[in-house]
């Protein structure tokens, strides 16, 4: 058996505190980095479930939009097939996380002790109420899925070096840290949004443990 489907490690993810998802950014799965962010999320006593980006198979898609011609519609189809399989490589990496689709089938994973890792192309693509552009990637989508869940958070980790403060996402948007979609999604939703960088491993899992207050918090 995989061991991300093993039993639930000593992680009590049924705690007190409230859901969290948290958007791990495709340039961080597909880098050297990656284990020490899972190290981080696998030690909080919170459910936690993790939305990937595409990362460097999503740029392979753009890319070869570019070179075929097709349209919006298919590359957002590939780009969460993108999405899906760095869900799969994040939970096979590391036991104690497993993969789900659906969110009914994402809180059974919470259930067993487990983090869950979305992967969302059976549930987003063919959706109407989602545009299926390049203004809406897995950021925005983490967002859409945080309401979906209830969730009180949604963490966004990058890869760069991320200021302190409050941040606007507009001002994100335009220097194309989040996609286009981001502040709307933001608006819409209403979920409580942090921000993380390089080096924010440790400040991270504070704060998801409630220890303390983010540093660098997304205002729509």
């Amino acid at each position: 058996m995989d061991a991300a489907l093993q039993a639930p490690t000593s992680v009590a993810r049924a705690s007190a505190l409230p859901l969290a998802v948290v958007k791990l950014g495709g340039s961080i799965v597909r880098s050297g980095r990656l284990a020490g962010w899972l190290e981080a999320l696998a030690g909080v006593e919170r459910p936690i479930v993790i939305v990937p980006g595409g990362g460097a198979l999503a740029d392979e898609v753009r890319e070869c939009q570019r070179q075929l011609g097709f349209g919006d519609g298919t590359a957002h189809r590939m780009a969460l097939l993108a999405m899906d399989q760095l869900a799969w490589a994040i939970a096979g990496v590391r036991s104690g996380f497993a993969v789900g689709v659906a969110p009914e089938e994402l809180r059974d994973i919470l259930q067993r002790g487990l983090a869950a890792v979305w992967a969302p192309s059976a549930l987003i693509a063919g959706r109407t109420d989602l545009e299926a552009t390049w203004r809406l990637t897995s950021d925005s989508l983490a967002l859409w899925l945080a309401g979906k869940l209830g969730a009180s958070d949604c963490c966004v980790v990058k890869s760069a070096t991320v200021p302190r403060g409050s941040l606007s996402a507009g001002a994100l948007m335009g220097d194309g840290v989040v996609d286009a979609a981001f502040s709307a999604m933001l608006a819409e939703t209403a979920i409580r949004t942090t921000m993380f960088g390089q080096g924010d491993e440790a400040g991270l899992a504070s704060y998801l443990a409630g220890r303390s207050p983010a540093r660098a918090s997304v205002v729509a």
